[in-house]
C-alpha cells in the first residue's frame, strides 16, 4: 500500500492521478465520503458517496480500515477493498489523510507513507484561493488544518516538497519504483537461482 497524505492544495490529488497513469498495475482506492459530488465526479469512480448516517453504521459496525473527519466531511476506506488488493497481489494507493495514514499504520503496520509538501504557507494560501471555489472562512478552515497536518509529518516514510509538479511527479514515481525494488518485496526474483557447488 501507498498512502499519500497532504494538506488541501498541496496537489495531492493531482500527484496521486499522475501516479495512477504513470503505473498500469497501480490501483487507486476509492475512498466513502459524506461530502457532496463535484462537478464531473463519478460515485464508484472518484469515491463512494454515501450519507452521514450509513457512514457512522459503517463506524458503529467497524467496516471501516480508517476514517476520519475533514473539513466538516467523512471520509473512510474499506477493509474489503484492502484485503481484496492483497489477495490479488495489487498494489494500492490511498489518498487518505493524517488522521486514516495513522489509522492503517496502527492497525496494519505496513504500507508505504508519502506526505506532500507545499513549498510555505503563502504558496499553499494562494492556491487555495487560486481555486476560487472556497470562501474566506474555508480558506483559513483549511489553513489552520493545514498546520495540524504539517506537524504530523515527521512520522511519515517520504517527504515529498511540491514546489515544482513535474519535479515532484518523478518524485514520487522513483519513490513507487525504489520501493518495489526492495528485497523483502523480490525475493521471488532469486528463484531461478540456485548455489552452484564446488566441482
Amino acid at each position: 500500500m501507498f498512502i499519500v497524505s497532504a494538506p488541501s492544495g498541496a496537489g495531492k490529488t493531482s500527484l496521486c492521478r499522475e501516479l495512477i497513469d504513470s503505473f498500469s498495475d497501480l490501483r487507486q482506492s476509492i475512498s466513502f465520503t459524506t461530502r457532496q459530488k463535484r462537478e464531473g465526479e463519478l460515485d464508484g469512480v472518484d469515491y463512494h458517496f454515501t450519507n452521514p448516517e450509513s457512514f457512522q453504521k459503517m463506524i458503529e459496525q467497524q467496516q471501516l480500515a480508517e476514517w476520519a473527519e475533514v473539513h466538516g466531511h467523512l471520509y473512510g476506506t474499506s477493509p474489503q477493498t484492502l484485503k481484496d488488493a492483497a489477495v490479488g497481489g495489487i498494489d494500492l494507493l490511498l489518498d487518505i489523510d493524517c488522521q486514516g495514514a495513522a489509522q492503517i499504520k496502527q492497525n496494519y503496520q505496513q504500507g508505504v507513507f508519502i506526505f506532500i509538501l507545499p513549498p510555505n504557507y503563502a504558496e499553499l494560501e494562494k492556491r487555495l484561493r487560486d481555486r476560487g471555489t472556497d470562501t474566506e472562512e474555508v480558506i483559513f478552515r483549511r489553513m489552520k488544518n493545514a498546520e495540524q497536518e504539517i506537524s504530523q509529518a515527521f512520522w511519515y516514510d517520504y517527504l515529498v516538497l511540491n514546489d515544482d509538479f513535474k519535479s515532484a511527479r518523478e518524485r514520487l514515481i522513483a519513490i513507487v519504483t525504489a520501493e518495489r525494488c526492495r528485497s523483502d518485496r523480490t525475493t521471488h526474483l532469486l528463484e531461478n537461482f540456485t548455489v552452484k557447488g564446488d566441482k
